[in-house]
């Protein structure tokens, strides 16, 4: 899948969006550098919770509001979290949902563009 057709997918479809899909364009398009960061109340060091951080990453990147942010989660958001509200799994998830962008720093940029 594109970079192109990721991001409509997850702006007109994101229903159908799969964590490994998303995973699988950041890799292709960009070059990761692991930092550490924030979500909502935890501090995450740099290489811990890599998912995560790749995905906030490309999220920001590409400016995605928070309900297409968590769409990106694929079914771990939409099944795991939705589907068990009062759930204590999937932290990074329901830390996201709490506390949004606003909740989110990085210490650096994770992510650049590949050539």
């Amino acid at each position: 899948m594109q970079l192109n057709e990721l991001l409509e997918q997850i702006k007109n479809r994101p229903e159908t969006i799969t964590i490994e899909e998303v995973l699988k364009v950041i890799a292709e398009n960009y070059d990761f550098t692991p930092v550490s960061f924030t979500n909502g109340e935890v501090q995450y060091h740099a290489g811990q919770n890599v998912k995560t951080c790749q995905l906030l990453a490309f999220a920001k990147l590409h400016a995605l509001t928070e309900p297409q942010t968590l769409s990106c989660y694929g079914t771990f958001y939409r099944v795991d979290v939705l589907e068990n509200p009062a759930g204590k799994d999937h932290e990074p998830i329901r830390n996201f949902m709490q506390h949004g962008w606003k909740g989110v720093r990085f210490a650096s940029e994770a992510l650049k563009r590949k050539n």
